[in-house]
């Protein structure tokens, strides 16, 4: 029996599936079909050539969310709001983020909700919770008839203070639904339980924005794979990097919308536990952008505070950096004539030149079959014939436009060196910024591209090794395997952490009960649920918050040891601390897992015992503005501790590994790559 992980990319849709029995590990990709994912998810199922009754888990990472709240074609929402704060999500919290700050013509992008189908209604809640105005019946009639009147596909229903007291919400979205009974309605207590209007609104807003849409996307997937004979439930990863049901998706789309990138984290953890390295960099390329996360001790930085677009997106998830610096991110010239690289992509069609689909744009992609680094020999994801001659003239066409003065593999070099530096910000931004020392860090590199550009990336910015994984271009689906269940909650109790201790014995006992309830009913029992409790806390007066692990037991003689951890975490966040001020809760945070069993990381064997063996061939490839005599080897005959030394080329399906001048590399036992820069002579 297998298992399956599939993540639909912006340009390839990657299928990794593994033999539980024996750990054998298949993978392929297939073109993405944008708008039409279920369809590529098919025809990757059917590239695999597993019959889908020996499937009996398959889980996908989605960017159906993803896109759908960028290109605007979500559902017809109507917002049902307290009287005064119908215009709240438009207004937001009046600042414009840098570099819209300096940008004289920046006009504040509209909300997806059109203020006429924005409705208030009577009620207001207290700071506590307690009821100010009741709920007027007749001001929801009026708000729901102007609702469906207005062809509302979707209800969003945000009250003021509603994370504490959910009843007036819960009033209006019974209402709704014996109005009309199959109309989604997302309720912002439960989308959200946690303070700050704005987010919560948002997120709120957003999810019932991606309700109708998710819904038709997994209902359709179900049934042609039901049609297949497939006979298990499908699971979806989550952008905290657990999994969670269809039935949890279709009712939090939102907690989708960094779905598919989670999956790579996830994956390297598994890999750094497996191979020793705990605080590890990942660096995830694709066709269309790149993300980049830090991980610490084997914990990926998490954040409840994200943006999609524009939007704020309050949802748990791993804490991530993207760019617009993907295989098909476009050479273009500016005003001035400077290059510039992404963040336009040529996506999965037409594509980069060297495709052949009918782009004609030069591309990251298009450059490194210039400079050799990408062979015309192998079919790029094992479907796409590469020709040379077509990105070769796409990159002289931008040369002349430059006005010739660099030959065509001088600029080919340039695009990859700025796309390389877009890359090393992108890395900056969440170590050297946030007060981590790249230097202790080993750079995890996948995707696609990222092995490709991994090590120019690590040399900028003076990381000392790199990992190239097994199968790293299928890394993040075979992730989604490495993911457990997982619930989040949380409860706002703002006040002094020394006063809140019965209250916080309370929450947790109330969400942990909810907790094992639901992993119960979805099969797991006591001895494969594990629970985690931390806590938000801030210095008294200050306006955001940390986010600390607490123990099993929330006791008052752990409470030193919780402020400790507080301290030392705003130092090394901010640079000080301020061990005698008084320290503030904001909120309680559970997350529930539902340990599901893992591919066991599977030993590297090969019956090739010669590094010669594996070699490919010999071809030329430009390093430093100079064409060198560089091997060409197949990764999966290369034998055990084989020494790599650069300049050379690896290849493998779904990937190329380029190693510059200077490094060195080396095959570990589980059959990654491991690399590190020569010693000086």
């Amino acid at each position: 029996m297998f298992i399956v992980g599939i993540d639909v990319g912006g340009t390839f849709t990657d299928l990794t599936a593994v033999d539980s029995r024996t750990g054998r590990v298949v993978v392929t990709k297939v073109p993405s079909r944008p708008r039409h994912e279920a369809a590529a998810v098919l025809a990757g199922l059917q590239a695999l050539d597993i019959a889908s009754r020996d499937v009996r888990r398959l889980v996908h990472g989605t960017t159906v969310g993803t896109n759908a709240v960028l290109e605007r074609r979500g559902a017809r929402v109507a917002v049902v709001t307290t009287a005064g704060f119908r215009d709240l999500i438009e207004i937001g919290r009046t600042k414009r983020n840098i570099p819209a700050l300096f940008v004289p013509t920046f006009v504040r992008p509209k909300p997806v909700v059109e203020r006429r189908h924005r409705f208030e209604v009577t009620e207001r809640l207290a700071a506590d919770g307690s009821v100010l105005v009741p709920l007027d019946p007749a001001s929801v009639e009026r708000a729901l008839e102007g609702a469906l009147s207005g062809g509302a596909e979707a209800l969003a229903v945000c009250f003021l203070h509603s994370y504490l007291n959910p009843a007036h919400e819960r009033a209006v979205a019974d209402a709704a639904k014996g109005r009309h009974p199959g109309l989604p309605v997302s309720c912002s207590a439960e989308v959200v339980a946690e303070y700050r209007e704005f987010e919560r609104f948002s997120t709120t807003v957003l999810n019932a924005y991606l309700q109708p849409l998710m819904e038709s996307y997994l209902t359709g997937l179900e049934e042609r794979l039901l049609a297949t004979g497939y006979t298990h439930g499908v699971l979806t990863i989550a952008s905290s990097g657990g999994m969670m049901t269809t039935e949890t998706a279709r009712r939090l789309p939102i907690k989708t919308i960094f779905s598919g990138p989670a999956g790579g984290v996830s994956q390297a953890c598994f890999v750094g536990e497996a191979t020793g390295i705990r605080d590890l960099i990942t660096y995830d390329m694709g066709g269309t952008s790149t993300d980049v996360c830090l991980v610490r001790d084997l914990a990926p930085l998490t954040t409840s505070d994200g943006m999609v677009g524009a939007f704020p997106v309050k949802v748990p998830q791993i804490d991530m950096h993207t760019v617009g610096a993907g295989g098909g991110s476009i050479a273009w010239l500016d005003v001035d004539g400077s290059l510039q690289v992404g963040p336009r992509s040529a996506g999965a069609a037409p594509g980069p030149a060297a495709y052949g689909l009918g782009g004609t744009e030069s591309t990251v992609t298009d450059a490194n079959v210039v400079l050799g680094r990408i062979g015309a020999s192998r079919r790029l994801g094992g479907s796409i014939a590469l020709d040379p001659a077509r990105a070769r003239a796409a990159i002289s066409d931008l040369a002349e436009r430059q006005g010739g003065s660099l030959t065509v593999e001088e600029l080919a070099e340039g695009i990859v060196t700025i796309a390389v530096a877009r890359m090393t910000s992108a890395i900056r931004e969440i170590s050297i910024q946030r007060g981590h020392d790249p230097r202790d860090f080993t750079l995890v590199a996948f995707g696609g591209a990222g092995p490709m550009h991994a090590l120019a990336l690590a040399e900028g910015m003076g990381i000392p090794s790199v990992l190239v994984p097994r199968h790293p271009g299928n890394f993040s689906a075979l992730g989604l395997l490495a993911s457990d269940i997982k619930h989040d909650d949380v409860r706002t109790r703002v006040g002094l952490l020394r006063e809140r201790m019965a209250v916080l014995h309370e929450l947790f006992t109330e969400m942990e009960g909810a907790a094992r309830r639901q992993l119960e009913l979805e099969g797991f029992g006591a001895g494969q649920q594990r629970l985690l409790r931390s806590l938000d806390l801030r210095y008294r007066s200050q306006a955001f918050e940390l986010n600390v692990a607490v123990g099993d037991v929330v006791a008052p003689e752990a409470l030193d040891a919780v402020e400790a951890a507080f301290h030392r975490r705003h130092l090394e966040m901010y640079g000080h601390a301020d061990p005698a001020a008084t320290v503030e809760l904001v909120n309680a945070r559970l997350a529930a897992y539902g340990l599901v069993p893992k591919p066991s990381p599977a030993r590297h064997t090969t019956a090739v015992t010669s590094l010669d063996a594996a070699l490919v061939e010999r071809r030329t490839v430009w390093f430093e503005d100079a064409p060198r005599d560089c091997p060409v080897w197949e990764r999966e005959r290369l034998p055990a501790r084989a020494l790599l030394r650069g300049p050379a080329i690896v290849e493998e399906f779904g990937a190329t590994t380029v190693i510059p001048p200077g490094w060195r590399g080396a095959v570990d036992e589980h059959g990654n790559l491991r690399f590190d820069r020569e010693a000086p002579a």
